[in-house]
């Protein structure tokens, strides 16, 4: 079974018994919605729709490419403020320039002599940049997996332009492409960075603990308060 599908199962099985719901709730996402695009990724990764049969023959992925790009689309349309919707298209783009330049420099042949492969090495790389940039959960995700298909479109329009031969699939290594895997990596990453400074920082368990605390101290104010006010004017009374 590879990686990729195995990397979105055990996603699906971490939305499904609620251990990712705080993670989901950054990313403005409920647990249906995201069992249902990985559910789309799966399914839709056995499907690819031609769209080219020329020079370069080309083709995309649903599972691999389609269903990524929506959800992407999907959380960018829902960013809570213009500057984020702005920061995450920039991240986007800076991660689609450093994997396309990666790939110009990065030679992968003979494959058995490769140290790692390059699905997992774009993978990494875009996934790494794409929290770096990107910064929230949602922006993360966005700059990970729209800068891998970003990358593959500027591959494409090279080609395109030099009028070469070529054979090209976005996407087509389905659940276990580079756009996948991108996003799960930058989310993980962002996920595991942020948990950590928010425990260093007090953690948000603390900071409600303080809140709790405050709230109480100022109920107990209020309470000796009354008492006291009571106490006067009981002894007012007896003094009458």
């Amino acid at each position: 079974m590879p990686l990729g599908l195995i990397a979105l199962l055990i996603v699906a099985a971490l939305v499904y018994f609620g251990l990712a719901h705080r993670v989901l709730d950054r990313m403005r996402l409920t647990d249906k919605q995201a069992l249902l695009f990985i559910g789309l990724m799966i399914v839709g990764s056995l499907v690819d729709i031609p769209i080219l049969r020329n020079t370069v023959d080309l083709s995309i992925n649903v599972g691999g490419a389609l269903v990524p790009l929506a959800l992407a689309i999907f959380l960018l349309v829902r960013a809570d403020e213009p500057r984020e919707k702005v920061r995450a298209v920039v991240a986007a783009l800076v991660t689609a320039g450093l994997v396309w330049g990666l790939s110009q420099v990065t030679d992968f042949e003979p494959p058995d002599r490769d140290i790692i492969d390059p699905i997992w090495l774009f993978s990494i790389v875009a996934g790494v940049v794409g929290y770096l940039a990107g910064r929230s959960r949602r922006g993360a995700f966005i700059a990970g997996t729209m800068g891998i298909l970003l990358a593959d479109i500027i591959g494409l329009s090279k080609n395109l332009a030099r009028g070469l031969p070529a054979t090209m699939a976005i996407g087509g290594a389905g659940v276990f492409d580079s756009i996948v895997l991108a996003g799960v990596i930058a989310v993980g990453l962002a996920e595991l960075v942020g948990e950590t400074r928010e425990r260093l920082q007090g953690g948000p368990m603390a900071r409600d603990g303080d809140m709790a605390a405050l709230k109480n101290q100022t109920m107990d104010e209020e309470l000796s308060q009354e008492l006291t006010d009571t106490s006067e004017r009981g002894g007012g009374e007896d003094e009458a």
